[in-house]
């Protein structure tokens, strides 16, 4: 699964490499958890449109928007058969960006915190699926991310992990306009594990009330 992350350059860096408009701010994010807004980049027309939505995909059918709470994730090996999830891969893909994510390793009764990032420290896009909800106080626009088994550097760590879409596939993943399953489906594999790092982090990200810089710095052995 994939419930922490971070998403910690500058904006202009982002639009730099992701080639998206967006108006507003951006703040360094060093702990995001699910119900907090999260930045995605969608398609509307020929342009790259970047939009804070929240964590946790809420249906269009849904009656009641705490359900998101539970979409925080799609399997990558069912995601065009879930009905909380076939309509949005249809058409609504999206990018959700973050330079990393964390994952717990068991040990013994405790749970350690790891952080996964590109080598290069990039930022890099997870393969979304976002939905629009129509509830009472207006439109809600929410968002989920795909996971797959996990590569040879996560696998230790945890069985599952996001998918990390590379920036050729970026241009398919978010046009609407296609619609082979087979083909977006296999996209959605593990990330190299070559081009990743693993690092353990602070019990700080435990908590999603800790949203500051030591959660990424590295603990080291002694």
């Amino acid at each position: 699964m994939c419930g922490r992350f971070t998403l910690t350059v500058d904006l202009e860096m982002l639009q730099a490499r992701f080639h998206f408009r967006y108006q507003g701010s951006l703040a360094p994010r060093f702990n995001i958890a699910p119900s907090q807004e999260v930045l995605t980049v969608v398609a509307e027309g020929e342009e790259r449109i970047g939009k804070m939505m929240r964590w946790g995909l809420v249906p269009f059918w849904a009656k009641d928007d705490r359900i998101g709470a539970k979409m925080i994730n799609a399997r990558a090996e069912t995601v065009d058969e879930k009905a909380s999830f076939r309509h949005a891969f249809k058409r609504r893909r999206c990018l959700i960006l973050a330079d990393g994510f964390y994952e717990w390793k068991k040990d013994g009764a405790k749970k350690v915190p790891y952080r996964f990032t590109l080598k290069t420290g990039e930022p890099f896009a997870f393969a979304g699926l976002w939905e629009r909800w129509e509830g009472a106080s207006g439109p809600l626009e929410t968002c989920t991310i795909i996971t797959t088994r996990a590569n040879g550097i996560v696998a230790p760590i945890h069985d599952r992990m996001p998918v990390m879409l590379p920036p050729e596939r970026h241009e398919d993943w978010l046009d609407p306009r296609l619609d082979d399953s087979e083909y977006l489906k296999s996209l959605l594999r593990p990330y190299p594990e070559e081009q990743m790092q693993v690092y353990e982090v602070s019990a700080l990200v435990n908590s999603p009330k800790h949203d500051v810089s030591a959660c990424i710095e590295p603990v080291h052995s002694r």
